[in-house]
């Protein structure tokens, strides 16, 4: 039996969602029938709309998509705009004020506290510059993504950026492809870091060569969540560029036609991958999707990979980096991805005035200011902005990413973008990394949804609860010596449910443990590859320390977890569209 939330799909999906939006919009919150609510609130989602958590009741999360993380000139000051306008709550976060934009590990955009109000005027706004929300989130092809420089990169084999841009304007809004049975997510890597980050995805592009041609490999089948983290397999295809849209057909159709669609559990194509296998998969693609003959395989680039591969790398584009034009791109490292909606503004600025106005987002929550030029470089470089954004971030900063967490997400079970700024701080102030150490990756995830992505960094923390002193507080489970590259692997889950307060102390002791045993130049990646389960969970043990941390209670009972009365029953939601309480139906 299909899902509810298939039967809710069947009844309304896709592009002609736009319109109950903008009737809901005119209407207000409270023309949304109560008894509908779940019903609307997932298909919104295809139009980029989450409705946050409880307690946040008439307020959404909205998602930008900006395919392989391209913001194109003119497009970051309307972000701003809109954020400063329309993404204001009852109360701000202390360490990010209130009104901020949140950089994805899927290159996109989030805002928060949007009223379904103002949808119309958010959608002109967007629109004007070329932006949209469409199919941001929802069971439809997501935003693309890719390596962040493509095209403006000396260690490419092939511009990608063409094909993802293609990918984009092919299958955005397309009805034939609106309506899967779960979210496609697709990647296309053109150059030797691989820092698209194919393997986790449902459908990789990877660079290879064939017959003296450069194209790309297929994967097919990687993904994340839900505690069963797959990697994408080869099927061995080597297809083309201009081929590149019809193996997004084809491979997507057979989602759409094989996909379960009655265990939403049970959706992801990496669960077909594991019941057909790779042959399998080529082969109903070739008999039953594509109008072509598949070409085999060609000599992949996987072996040049360095991208979250464990060693000092180029492959997260922070730093100053030549463009193959004499141009120079900066990467500039954002802690956890968020950043204060002044500071876009500014951000803009800067981008016009040194460079192109072009900014791009990385899958490691940072930006990228393109195309400045050799002799402004320096100036670009002294702008007070990037003290706090810097091209030169010490590891613990530079490796930081945490997802939204329970401040919004009702998924989430911990704190996550505040309490990650303060470990990085931390850590910063009071552990020293080995000789030679230059990344390190801390990934904060609140939930086992994996949104940062915990299992590929080389530390890795998922949120949980536990007990302490007999209160129950947040936790993690923490894991090690994930990453991607050459040879990918996910991360060794060694401690369950430590408290959240002795998290810093274990990292801590664990570095110094990695420090004194360690071989050489070893490192983290290979010193955990190189011990077993026991060896592991025997390396270091959690220690509260002088850490603080404010947000060890149960944040997920709170209305907002910074606010000064937190208490569900103290929450001013649902509120109408001018942030005042709707009166209660007692």
């Amino acid at each position: 039996m299909p899902t509810k939330v298939e039967n809710w799909k069947e009844e309304v999906y896709g592009n002609e969602i736009r319109d109950h939006l903008m009737e809901f919009a005119e209407e207000g919150w409270e023309a949304i029938p109560e008894d509908e609510h779940d019903a609307w609130f997932e298909r919104f989602k295809w139009w980029g709309l989450y409705h946050q958590r409880s307690g946040q009741e008439s307020y959404f999360m909205m998602r930008i998509g900006t395919p392989n993380g391209v913001i194109e000139p003119g497009q970051l000051e309307v972000i701003a705009e809109v954020a400063d306008k329309y993404a204001r709550g009852p109360e701000e976060n202390p360490e990010f004020g209130d009104a901020y934009c949140d950089w994805t590990t899927r290159q996109s955009i989030q805002l928060h506290w949007i009223k379904i109000e103002d949808i119309p005027e958010i959608f002109e706004l967007l629109e004007s510059v070329g932006l949209s929300t469409q199919q941001a989130c929802g069971d439809s092809w997501r935003n693309i993504v890719g390596c962040p420089v493509a095209g403006k990169d000396k260690h490419e084999h092939i511009d990608a950026w063409p094909i993802a841009e293609d990918l984009h304007e092919t299958f955005k809004g397309d009805d034939d492809y609106a309506n899967l049975p779960r979210k496609w997510k697709v990647s296309v890597t053109g150059c030797d870091q691989g820092c698209g980050q194919g393997d986790i995805n449902d459908l990789a592009y990877e660079p290879a060569e064939k017959d003296g041609e450069l194209g790309f490999n297929v994967r097919v089948g990687g993904g994340l969540s839900r505690k069963e983290p797959r990697l994408a397999r080869d099927i061995d295809v080597w297809v083309p560029p201009e081929k590149a849209a019809d193996i997004g057909h084809g491979m997507s159709a057979l989602f759409r036609e094989y996909g379960d669609r009655d265990d939403r559990f049970n959706a992801r194509i990496k669960f077909l991958m594991d019941e057909w296998g790779p042959e399998k998969m080529r082969s109903v693609l070739q008999e039953e999707f594509v109008d072509f003959e598949l070409p085999r395989a060609g000599e992949d680039m996987r072996d040049q990979y360095t991208y979250n591969a464990g060693g000092n790398e180029h492959g997260d584009h922070v730093g100053v980096h030549e463009q193959p034009d004499g141009n120079y791109y900066v990467g500039l490292n954002v802690l956890v991805g968020r950043m204060g909606v002044d500071d876009v503004y500014e951000l803009a600025e800067l981008a016009e005035e040194y460079g192109s106005g072009e900014v791009r987002l990385t899958q490691r929550q940072n930006v990228i200011v393109t195309d400045v030029d050799s002799d402004r470089l320096d100036a670009f470089l002294d702008e007070p902005l990037l003290e706090d954004y810097s091209p030169d971030p010490h590891p613990f900063m530079r490796g930081s990413i945490a997802c939204t967490g329970t401040e919004f997400c009702s998924l989430s079970i911990v704190e996550t973008k505040n309490r990650q700024v303060r470990y990085a701080r931390w850590l910063k102030d009071n552990v020293s990394l080995p000789e030679g150490v230059e990344d390190f990756h801390i990934h904060l995830s609140g939930c086992t949804a994996s949104c940062a992505q915990p299992q590929i960094a080389d530390i890795s923390l998922r949120g949980m609860k536990t007990r302490k002193d007999g209160e129950p507080v947040e936790a993690f489970d923490i894991g090690l010596g994930g990453g991607l590259g050459e040879n990918p692997h996910f991360a060794d889950w060694v401690e369950m449910r430590v408290a959240a307060d002795e998290v810093p102390g274990y990292i801590e002791n664990l570095l110094d443990a990695f420090e004194a045993e360690r071989e050489g130049d070893e490192t983290f990646r290979e010193f955990v590859a190189d011990r077993d389960e026991e060896a592991l969970q025997s390396l270091a043990d959690p220690e509260e320390t002088g850490y603080d941390d404010p947000y060890l209670g149960n944040t997920k009972m709170t209305w907002y977890p910074y606010a000064e009365d937190s208490d569900m029953q103290s929450s001013p939601a649902p509120t109408d569209a001018n942030d005042e309480p709707l009166p209660s139906d007692d």
